[in-house]
Formats: structure tokens, C-alpha cells, sequence
């Protein structure tokens, strides 16, 4: 059988893939790509998206690790997420670096178990993660329901700490919402990294990076797309989120050639802070996998772009509150 040879564009992907970057995460020791692959999509349907069949979806992880993508980040809550991983890499192990979190421990009441019932929820979460994930170890284990109770508990404290140092856990974080949350993260000496809210309307987590990188903390940067309303799509806002809608719509002006589109000034806006050790983007099709990976080229923003771009950001950032939209049924998309 006579191969054919690949298009034109895909040579020119498959170069710039081999080519990214990496950056440090943190003190940590691993060396990680720009962009970070978000598993949410490929475990359960997301906002509104038809989850992708399993062969699709090994696909198109093998994809991304061919393509220079090495850091990767699921949950335990993120449905298939973790088994679609460990089929895709449980012979290259060694070649990615698996960021997964721990289940939701909260009791009924909203409060924090007592240890014993902690040590069994969080030893049980890890349990299954390592068994779906078909490998012995996790490379960065988080908390993926932080506050400042749940960071400044004990006990919590006390058993990732154990865990990392049996072997079994390679690093610590936590996944933060408020900027008071990350800063706390930041200087309590107990976090490897923190995974942080970030984007061109909500930039109140600006003013920690100096810190992350001053206390060797490794820093994640997600909601990039602002749940989709970074991307330029026409979606249908609810009337509650008219004022959102209007402040996006001044990043148009910014559209042109150099700037191709909304996606790209997005993310290429994250990526031009160095204490930044990678961008997650949800990917579920091959699509979003060749955009990302044409956007992440090593040439980003000037400062005088930068300062721009931060004096655009929403003026009410504390109104920016995407679980809290999600509840209230705003979010339609």
C-alpha cells in the first residue's frame, strides 16, 4: 500500500507542535508544555457539548502527546476523564505529567469530615484515580474544592503531605476561586501549585503571580475562554449577563491581522506572563486541539499590548462568578 503523504497543513502543525515550549512548574521539577489539555470534555458532556466515543477521544490524546501537549488535567469528578487517559498512555507513562483531583468531601452540611472519614474519602479518591488512570503514581494531586476552611485544615494538610511524601504523589495543589484563596496558597508552604481562574475580564489573579514565582509555586491558568465567551461564537446570553455581553464585544476592536481572532487574543494574552507554567484548554475534538497548538508559537504579547489588555478588564470583577451563574440557570451554553 502506497502512503499517501499528509496535507499541507498538517506538516505545518505537526512542526510547530514538536517546537512547544516548556516552561517549570514551579519547584516542583517538571518541565511542562504551554498548553495544558483539559479532560473535562472527553469524560462527560459539558456545557452542553456531546461528549466524543472513546476511540475518539484516545485519539485524540495520542494526538496532542505527538504534538508536544505533555501535561495533562482531569478529576476524579470529571466522569471517564481519567480512563480515557490511562488507555491513551499507560505505555508512555513516563512521557506525560498527570494532573488529577480528589472527589468533593464536603458532608451534607457543607462541613469538613473528621479525619478518620477524610483519610478514608481522599485515600478511596486516590485509589480509583491511580486504578482508572492504570499507573502507580500521580504526578500533581489537588484539591478540587478549595476555600480558605478546607487550604488551612489540618488534617487536609496532613494527609496530602503523607501521601506525597510516600511516593505516591509527586507534588500537591489546590484548584482556587478567589484571589484571597490562591494568596493564601501561595505563602502557606504547603502547595506545589495552584490552578487559577485568569482571562482577559477576570484579571484579579494578576497580582499574585510575582508571589507564585517568589515562593516557587507552579501556576495553572484556566477559564482562558471565559466559558466560551472569549471565543467570538455567537451564544445566547441571558438578559441578567447584558452588560458582560457589551464589555466583550470591545475586544472586536482589537480583531486584525495580527490578531486573527478572539480565541487567539484570549490566550496568547495568558501566555504572555511568564509566571504563567500553562494554559488549560478544553479539547474534545481536533479542531480545538490544532487551535490551540497554532496559537502557543513562543511569540506573545509586548507590554504596551499587555497594558492595553489590563485596562480593559471588567470593571466589576466580583460580579464575574461562573458557579454562581451556573446556578441561577444564566449560563445557556
Amino acid at each position: 500500500m502506497v502512503k499517501m503523504p499528509p496535507k499541507r497543513g498538517q506538516v505545518v502543525i505537526l512542526k510547530q507542535l514538536r517546537s512547544m515550549k516548556k516552561r517549570k512548574l514551579g519547584n516542583t521539577g517538571f518541565k511542562i508544555s504551554e498548553i495544558a489539555f483539559g479532560g473535562v470534555g472527553i469524560g462527560m458532556p459539558y456545557a452542553g457539548q456531546k461528549m466524543p466515543e472513546e476511540l475518539d477521544s484516545i485519539h485524540l490524546l495520542e494526538k496532542a502527546l505527538d504534538g508536544g501537549i505533555n501535561f495533562y488535567d482531569t478529576a476524579r469528578m470529571y466522569g471517564r476523564s481519567e480512563e480515557m487517559l490511562g488507555k491513551a498512555f499507560k505505555d508512555k507513562r513516563e512521557k506525560v505529567v498527570i494532573n488529577t483531583k480528589c472527589v468533593h468531601f464536603l458532608d451534607q452540611d457543607g462541613k469538613i469530615p473528621a479525619k478518620r472519614e477524610l483519610v478514608k474519602i481522599i485515600h478511596k479518591s486516590l485509589e480509583n484515580s491511580l486504578k482508572a488512570l492504570q499507573t502507580d503514581y500521580i504526578d500533581v494531586y489537588m484539591l478540587h474544592q478549595s476555600s480558605l476552611d478546607i487550604l488551612k485544615n489540618e488534617d487536609i494538610i496532613d494527609i496530602f503531605s503523607h501521601l506525597k511524601n510516600k511516593g505516591t504523589i509527586r507534588a500537591i495543589g489546590a484548584s482556587t476561586y478567589l484571589p484571597e484563596e490562591t494568596d493564601y496558597c501561595i505563602n502557606s508552604g504547603v502547595w506545589d501549585v495552584v490552578q487559577v481562574p485568569f482571562n482577559l475580564m477576570d484579571q484579579r489573579q494578576q497580582v499574585l503571580f510575582k508571589a507564585a514565582v517568589d515562593n516557587g509555586v507552579g501556576l495553572i491558568v484556566r477559564s482562558v475562554l471565559f466559558r466560551g465567551m472569549l471565543t467570538g461564537r455567537s451564544l445566547n446570553y441571558h438578559k441578567e449577563l447584558e452588560k458582560v455581553k457589551e464589555h466583550i464585544q470591545r475586544f472586536n476592536s482589537l480583531i486584525g491581522q495580527d490578531i486573527p481572532d478572539m480565541i487567539t487574543l484570549a490566550t496568547k494574552f495568558v501566555l504572555s506572563y511568564p509566571p504563567v507554567s500553562s494554559v488549560l484548554i478544553g479539547m474534545d475534538q481536533m479542531k480545538h486541539l490544532d487551535k490551540a497548538l497554532q496559537i502557543a508559537d513562543g511569540k506573545y504579547y509586548p507590554q504596551t499590548l499587555l497594558g492595553i489588555l489590563e485596562g480593559m478588564a471588567f470593571p466589576e470583577p466580583e460580579f464575574l462568578n461562573l458557579p454562581q451563574w451556573d446556578r441561577k440557570g444564566w449560563l445557556k451554553n
